[in-house]
């Protein structure tokens, strides 16, 4: 059973106010901790490196990827359905039914987030000031919402 219904995210505007500028704080403190987890991972990977003689530096490679995979699966794929810079600004991703996504849904819409900013620069968060209940372009492809936590 889900927490809202379908009905309940397409009618209740209080789910969606100021969603725009949450998800904009979100991302920035996601960005900080990303960053964070991926010095202290670069550093393991930098030690690992010299202990297998450079064999281990082909992890950089395919080192941010799989930190932003991991940071994606484990926060907002968990049972919260949000990373830890969307609880600081009190919002998490649903699906069109209520339900949360799981670590699968939150890698791909990950993903297609980092793919869209990278095609459209910054320009990517002006879809959501025109689109009805700040949805950006991934979260129209994926069907997602982005909803304040305070009001499920």
């Amino acid at each position: 059973m889900s927490v809202i219904d379908e009905s309940g995210i397409l009618t209740r505007k209080e789910l969606y106010d100021g969603i725009v500028s949450r998800r904009v704080v979100a991302f920035i403190f996601d960005f900080i901790m990303i960053a964070i987890v991926s010095l202290v991972a670069g550093f393991a990977v930098l030690l690992l490196g010299i202990a297998t003689f450079g064999l281990g530096w082909l992890l950089y490679l395919i080192f941010m990827p799989l930190v932003i995979a991991g940071y994606l699966a484990f926060t907002l794929g968990g049972p919260n359905a949000a990373t830890p810079g969307m609880k600081l600004a009190g919002i998490q991703m649903r699906l069109h039914d209520g339900s949360r996504s799981g670590p699968f849904g939150a890698m791909l819409h990950g993903l297609l987030f980092y793919l869209s900013i990278s095609f459209l620069t910054p320009f990517v968060v002006l879809v959501g000031l025109f689109t009805e209940r700040g949805r950006l372009l991934h979260d129209l492809i994926l069907g997602t919402y982005i909803v304040r936590s305070d009001y499920l």
